[in-house]
């Protein structure tokens, strides 16, 4: 019986990429939404990636980037399937190797349970271009999860995994049910399950 249910974020809970769209307002989406493709891929170190990436949005105003992470839209379902396992008794978490600004505003929103991603840095109102935090690297979300199965005394067996991308891979393999959303080969290969309509409601056929 299924206890504990962990999403990413992008492109998963989020009807996008994060990262991309806040570059958007740089103007550097399109060299960002590469760097994220190959990363999800599984064809560029996830670290590397994510460096790259944030530094390519330096000088995007604080107060701007919270206005889009406020306005971000979500993929089908994603309230109604949070709604679903919550009625279930079914713990929620979001792993995302995207950032607390956007991740934060969506649990409110949303309704799961806790959440784990990345800081942006900023100082005087402007983003650094660095970033650190929880999620940085490839296998962060597998490690994060062995933790938390420690924490809560559960199974493999009592946890599910939804994701897209290569740094999903590690929670994968710490979970009995590993769903592949609209995902990415390189998951899909590690998955229990895949789901390749774009309604996170699918998902209530497995759990």
């Amino acid at each position: 019986m299924i206890k504990l249910c962990v999403f990413d974020f992008d492109s998963t809970l989020m009807d996008g990429e994060t990262i991309t769209i806040l570059s958007s307002a740089m103007g550097k989406d399109k060299e960002v939404g590469e760097i994220t493709a190959r990363a999800m891929a599984g064809e560029l170190d996830f670290y590397e990636s994510l460096i790259q990436r944030v530094r390519l949005i330096e000088g995007l105003e604080l107060n701007k980037a919270l206005e889009i992470a406020s306005n971000l839209p979500f993929i089908t379902g994603a309230s109604d399937i949070i709604s679903y396992l919550k009625s279930k008794n079914i713990k929620t978490v979001v792993f995302s190797g995207g950032f607390h600004i956007a991740t934060d505003i969506a649990q409110n929103k949303l309704g799961f349970d806790i959440n784990f991603a990345n800081e942006l840095h900023h100082k005087n109102g402007i983003l650094t271009g660095n970033v650190g935090g929880e999620m940085m690297f490839g296998d962060s979300k597998g490690k994060m999860l062995k933790r938390l199965k420690e924490f809560l005394g559960l199974s493999k067996d009592e946890v599910a995994c939804v994701g897209d991308g290569a740094n999903d891979v590690s929670m994968f393999k710490e979970a009995s049910t590993g769903i592949a959303f609209c995902a990415n080969k390189v998951l899909k290969e590690v998955a229990t399950h895949i789901v390749d309509i774009k309604n996170l409601n699918e998902i209530k056929k497995i759990i």
